[in-house]
């Protein structure tokens, strides 16, 4: 709880309204009574870990979530943007970071209601984009993608075949850029890849990412 309650310190500092819950089954009746903005999520809560307390809030209605997490595995971050965690911030991390990537995060959201309003589909190869009602289809089948996901595809699909440079999608899609960070937009694409198909990213090696034009 000395994690939870600096940050909630430091967030009513900043003017947020915030609510904290002690245990994966608290978080879980907290976020159905107070219908949150944002969720910040520990991947370690005592209970319901983490993870599944993501996936239940997804399921019941769909909120950003940023997931804490000691744990620096690829494949512990990759599972956790599976249950639908939008970004993610390893331990230890600094407040003025937390609240950088939560102001980005907001923003994000914000700027992802504009964009729907434009209903428009984007296709690129067997890939379907429907801005609109933010659905993506692969050879007619519909994959189902994080917040963050849909939002880096468009980028890429707004120009197949461009590299985009890491820093440049940080900045782009989640509201930032830092050199430190950069390895977020490569979990991200390893879940794009794990769920539209491996060849529909192509990597640059040294540079950044391409959605591939087929």
């Amino acid at each position: 709880m000395t994690i939870a309650l600096a940050v909630r310190n430091r967030l009513a500092a900043e003017g947020f309204d915030v609510r904290v819950a002690g245990d994966g089954q608290d978080a879980l009746v907290q976020y159905g009574n107070a219908e949150p903005d944002l969720v910040i999520l520990d991947r370690l809560l005592p209970g319901l870990d983490g993870l599944e307390v993501c996936r239940r809030m997804q399921a019941a209605k769909p909120v950003p979530v940023l997931m804490l997490t000691a744990l620096g595995e690829e494949t512990d971050v990759l599972v956790g943007l599976g249950v639908g965690a939008d970004d993610y911030l390893a331990k230890p991390f600094s407040m003025r970071e937390l609240v950088a990537r939560i102001h980005a995060l907001l923003r994000r959201v914000e700027r992802a209601s504009q964009l729907a309003a434009e209903d428009t589909v984007i296709r690129v190869g067997e890939v379907e984009i429907d801005t609109a009602a933010r659905r993506v289809f692969v050879r007619g089948a519909e994959a189902q993608l994080t917040r963050t996901e849909f939002d880096l595809l468009r980028r890429l699909a707004e120009r197949p075949g461009q590299v985009f440079e890491r820093d440049r999608l940080l900045s782009d899609v989640w509201g930032f850029s830092e050199a430190a960070a950069t390895r977020t937009v490569d979990s991200h694409v390893r879940a794009l890849r794990r769920k539209l198909g491996s060849d529909v990213v192509r990597t640059v090696h040294g540079v950044g990412y391409a959605l591939v034009r087929r």
